[in-house]
């Protein structure tokens, strides 16, 4: 099942039940001018990459698994939280943050960053695909 990204048009939907079906890495759900949504599908073991958004705040909100969740201002010295479903993360702009996904069924959540983070309908079946995608180009 992939998603469509309906943005900017409104939306009005079950985002719990698109999360748990998103088989996808990464699909964007809805991309407007200050906010996007994706859905994410992490496989056990597998994690999102350390990463750091300097001028995005992201919201990740678990709807199935559990997480390893790990962030902070230097990569060396990261807090550790878990987090379940039901559970939100928020990651405010300049932080580093990893999540790791602990269950024997993928990890499945949306994330809301504000500012949009992703092209408008991305879809990155996998999180070798993501990370292909975003590879700088040689010049």
């Amino acid at each position: 099942m992939h998603i469509a990204d309906t943005g900017p048009a409104p939306l009005v939907t079950a985002i719990e039940r698109l999360a748990r079906e998103n088989a996808d890495f990464r699909s964007t759900l809805w991309t407007g001018t200050n906010l996007q949504i994706t859905l994410m599908s992490i496989l056990p073991g597998a994690d999102i990459g350390l990463e750091q958004h300097l001028t995005h705040d992201q919201l990740l909100c678990i709807v199935r698994g559990t997480a390893r969740v790990r962030m902070g201002h230097d990569v060396d010295s990261l807090q550790e939280w878990y987090a379940s479903p039901g559970d939100v993360v928020v990651v405010p702009a300049g932080m580093w943050h990893d999540l790791v996904s602990l269950d024997p069924e993928p990890l499945r959540l949306y994330s809301v960053y504000a500012p949009p983070q992703h092209a408008h309908g991305t879809i990155h079946v996998s999180r070798d695909a993501a990370l292909a995608a975003e590879a700088p180009r040689p010049s």
